[in-house]
């Protein structure tokens, strides 16, 4: 059975085993869902569930806790979630029930979520250590401790509470961080969803658009293909695009402006995550071809060092390199190439990481470094590489010709055995491409 998640159940149970392998069997691991959280008064934010959950379950709902005992006879993978309720499901929608979660997700068993508080302290006896994410959740960081010292309580009567208390993510993001035939289908048409929001939002872009009608017309694909946003869109004109984080979309693009858009679906949980920067006019000036070339320049870099047994870092260090040197070339720095990058320099203009993790966090999980040293590429790895150049609107320091450019190329970055495959590579990335898309018919049919 392959549930509308797109990840077969087999799939799921599979990942449960082999987490549960790896924590041993005089472990326990307790995952609790996202909380639902209050937008005003009584309406909420749209529910998300949390990633490590859904990697694990597909389980959509809230109120509801994983809970894996590795070696119990009477089942391994219990769930804790709510009864099926007609009155509440009539107002809220349908619950799968704990006899849903066994039928439709392949649990071992399944309890109401208000049977927790008395089961639970039963299932921590006897295990040694325990496995889960402390500090996430205070409230239920809480509720745990409650039924540790339950269990403590009765040591005299022969009780064995578990001793050892270990982070989960240790565990859990090593699994997650490399990704599945299945994960990569769902990361495709993640990136293919969001290519076409981005060719949406540059076909309407003319001389007075606004950055959230640009905004607007992103995310009506993305609804369009049943995704939503995988975080807050980015859409800045001119200076705007000098913030990095930039999330107001109230401005109105000028002629001779960049507009630079920094937006991904998700889809069934998983994330894409693309940034263009293009001429809302359709032309580039001389100054902002000659930056947006030099960042093109450290993106091709970067991609070179994409492949099994290169250290991860490789790419950020050679984006830093061709953009540093380029930025001497134009003037925008002074000096030897080396002494600018060894005290940073550079950072004026580039003040951010080549890229991160990507999967069902947009910023997703996993080591970037091992035992000090920066971990090697290997298959199955998904991540970002997105230079930029970010020059400050008031940075007296350089030519005004310079001053408000900012400019970032993002891409997302399957490695393969062989290599990698750039997933969202049917988006235009060059100055010419964008140029001649931006000046095509069909940009304007």
């Amino acid at each position: 059975m392959k549930p509308i998640t797109g990840i077969s159940q087999s799939s799921y149970t599979r990942r449960r085993r082999q987490l549960m392998r790896m924590a041993g069997d005089d472990a326990i691991l307790v995952l609790p869902a996202a909380q639902e959280r209050i937008r005003s008064r009584d309406t909420h934010y749209p529910y998300r569930q949390d990633s490590d959950l859904w990697y694990l379950t597909g389980f959509a709902e809230p109120e509801a806790v994983l809970v894996l005992v590795p070696g119990r006879k009477h089942g391994e993978s219990l769930l804790f979630c709510r009864e099926r309720d007609p009155d509440r499901e009539g107002w809220d929608g349908p619950r799968a029930g704990p006899e849903g979660a066994v039928e439709q997700i392949g649990m071992d068993d399944a309890y109401p979520i208000a049977d927790l508080d008395e089961i639970l302290p039963g299932l921590l006896e006897g295990r040694t250590r325990v496995y889960y994410h402390f500090g996430r959740d205070t409230d239920f960081d809480l509720k745990l401790i409650g039924w540790l010292n339950r269990v403590r309580a009765q040591v005299r009567q022969g009780a064995q509470p578990p001793h050892e208390f270990l982070e989960l993510g240790h565990l859990l993001d090593e699994l997650r961080l490399f990704k599945g035939r299945d994960e990569l289908k769902l990361m495709q048409r993640a990136a293919d969803i969001s290519v076409k929001a981005h060719v949406a939002a540059m076909r309407m872009a003319t001389p007075g658009v606004h950055e959230y009608q640009l905004q607007a017309e992103l995310e009506k694909v993305f609804r369009s293909h049943d995704a939503c946003p995988a975080y807050g869109s980015i859409v800045g004109a001119g200076a705007n695009a000098c913030v990095l984080h930039y999330v107001a979309n109230t401005a109105q693009a000028k002629d001779g402006d960049l507009v630079l858009i920094d937006a991904g679906a998700e889809y069934r949980g998983y994330a894409a995550d693309i940034t263009r920067t293009f001429p809302v006019n359709g032309r580039f000036s001389k100054e902002q071809r000659a930056l947006h070339d030099l960042v093109g320049a450290a993106q091709a870099a970067a991609l070179s060092q994409a492949k099994p047994g290169v250290a991860y870092e490789a790419g950020h260090n050679a984006a830093v390199e061709t953009l540093t040197d380029g930025l001497l070339q134009l003037g925008l720095l002074k000096g030897r190439l080396q002494k600018n990058i060894a005290d940073g320099s550079y950072k004026r203009f580039y003040r951010h990481k080549t890229g991160h993790w990507l999967g069902l966090d947009v910023h997703d999980v996993g080591e970037y470094r091992i035992d000090g040293e920066s971990r090697l590429l290997e298959p199955g790895m998904v991540f970002t590489i997105e230079p930029g150049l970010y020059v400050s609107p008031d940075d007296k320091s350089v030519h005004a010709k310079w001053r408000g450019i900012g400019i970032r190329t993002e891409d997302d970055v399957w490695v393969t055995k062989d290599g990698h495959q750039v997933l969202t590579d049917k988006l235009a990335r060059s100055a010419d491409e964008i140029e001649a898309f931006m000046g095509s018919p069909q940009r304007i049919a």
